[in-house]
């Protein structure tokens, strides 16, 4: 029998041959187009053709200074590197040190985390065990005061910069550390970072509830008032269950606070749900989103959670765990789901106000069993923020929404991720266009308008694109801005780059399958 670790490994295999597979005949296919062109086209289509070149070039994105593969060890050369220079108070080191910040923000998506002083080992922060060997500690030792002279001139470099610093951690006992938050505001509202994170788990665990105390700010009252707001339908308020897929965001400033509406500590169900900020002002503050799939944790609608966790290319999948219930029911499914589509997991066990010591022990044990990471200090929820995608860890959170214990470790982790179009591995820019179509709207006066992700590749108004596969397997020509005219578009649907040879639709294929 095949077990769930093994299937991963399988589909993971599967899935990177193919990748290669399909980039290398994408390769194939664009050096055969360009030889095509310069045998037909004249000397003056060949300048037509260098000037679109160069002009396609201006919106490539800006490679980042750290390759991908590469360890966090040469992050921690960079923060060696701006101490001393930071820590001489030299005019010459202090221009030197915000030119290096500069040229950091600027190809780093406008943030980065800023480590000072002897930084404990990570497995044994993992694990909450005191690191108390000098040998294993690595980074530059650093005095309290030399902690606060680095700090002080950290921030009066990036404030030049007309960005913002907060300060994540700091620690003046024993070993002197710090980690500040180094953030640029967005020069454009749509090149704002994103992640994007699917929010699962079984019935009754506190879905809505945490995901409406976390973007409407206001605690909850142990009756579920915090989630009102987020339900859309009249059934699922007076049930109190999601039967759709809700969506959610919540923006961080440039100082690393989340932006919350004036009304975050009314008391008010009606207040709570008609006072909120809308996606378009939340945007326009923030310097990075994040966007919440609030999926069903009812068998009823598995296939709506499904639909949720495949459509939305998510980072990461938020696994809620009732600490009165433990990991029950439709828990397991989405746990076996998320693992199977490659999706890194995070748990987060709530309830722990009400869930007696000893059954949340249980609970405890019951999540044990996944090898994870108990965040319980500030210090662990910015070290693991960025280790566990590359590391498949599995952070775990105690939460209570109604004294808000552990809210302030998640929101940190959440605002530390790195954005979902960094993943240069999953969304590759230099491919052909594939933007899988999620939602398809029907705008009066407008037409048909279509949502979804962009896998691959890059698309600006005016494209020319083919959208399908149709009932019939066909794909149609059509292009960005006749998009809105009435054609036969569902979701399920891709828009690819046009090319002479048509895309083919597949009906059968084999595959292995996994009960869950």
């Amino acid at each position: 029998m095949t077990s769930l670790r093994t299937f991963q490994t399988e589909i993971d295999q599967i899935h990177h041959r193919e990748v290669a597979k399909q980039r290398a005949q994408a390769v194939a296919e664009r050096t055969k187009a360009d030889k095509d062109v310069k045998k037909t086209a004249g000397k003056g289509h060949t300048r037509k053709e260098s000037t679109e070149t160069a002009e396609s070039a201006k919106y490539a994105p800006i490679a980042s200074p750290i390759a991908v593969g590469d360890t966090d060890a040469t992050l921690s050369d960079i923060d060696e590197r701006l101490q001393p220079l930071l820590l001489s108070r030299l005019p010459e080191n202090l221009e030197k040190a915000r030119n290096l910040i500069a040229s950091l923000l600027t190809r780093n998506r406008g943030e980065h985390i800023f480590r000072i002083g002897a930084q404990p080992p990570a497995a044994k922060l993992f694990l909450g065990e005191p690191a108390g060997d000098e040998s294993e500690w690595h980074g530059t030792p650093r005095t309290a005061e030399e902690l606060e002279i680095i700090i002080a001139e950290a921030k009066a470099a990036v404030d030049e910069l007309g960005g913002k610093v907060s300060t994540l951690f700091e620690s003046k006992i024993n070993h002197p550390r710090a980690a500040l938050l180094l953030r640029l505001p967005p020069p454009d509202v749509s090149l704002t970072p994103e992640v994007r994170c699917a929010v699962v788990g079984n019935v009754d665990s506190g879905k809505s509830t945490t995901l409406g105390v976390l973007t409407r700010g206001a605690l909850d009252d142990g009756r579920g008032r915090a989630r009102v707001s987020l339900f859309r339908h009249k059934h699922e308020i007076e049930s109190g269950r999601t039967s759709s897929v809700g969506m959610e965001i919540l923006g961080f400033g440039p100082s690393g606070k989340p932006i919350l509406p004036p009304t975050a500590h009314s008391t008010d169900p009606e207040t709570i749900r008609r006072e909120k900020l809308g996606w378009e002002e939340i945007s326009r503050q923030a310097s990075k989103i994040i966007s919440f799939s609030d999926l069903a944790g009812h068998e009823r609608y598995l296939k709506t959670t499904l639909y949720g966790l495949t459509s939305g290319s998510p980072s990461c999948v938020i696994l809620i765990v009732g600490g009165n219930a433990g990991l029950i029911g439709m828990s397991k499914e989405h746990l076996a789901i998320a693992l199977a589509l490659s999706v890194p997991v995070v748990v987060c066990i709530t309830k722990i106000d009400m869930t007696p010591p000893n059954i949340l022990e249980k609970t405890v044990e019951q999540i044990s069993r996944k090898t994870p990471v108990f965040v319980k200090s500030m210090e662990t929820a910015v070290t693991v923020s960025q280790a566990f995608g590359k590391e498949r860890l599995a952070p775990v959170f105690q939460l209570s929404n109604v004294t808000g214990e552990g809210l302030d470790y998640l929101r940190t982790f959440l605002n530390l991720l790195p954005a979902s179009e960094s993943d240069t591995e999953k969304f590759t820019s230099d491919q052909p266009l594939e933007y899988s179509i999620t939602e398809v709207y029907s705008v009066p006066y407008v037409g048909t308008v279509i949502d979804g992700i962009i896998n691959s590749g890059s698309i600006r108004a005016g494209d020319a694109v083919l959208f399908g596969p149709d009932s019939n397997g066909n794909f149609h020509a059509t292009t960005v801005k006749s998009i809105e005219r009435k054609r036969d578009v569902r979701k399920g649907m891709v828009l690819v780059h046009k090319t002479e040879t048509l895309p083919k639709a597949v009906r059968q294929f084999e595959g292995q399958v996994l009960i869950l």
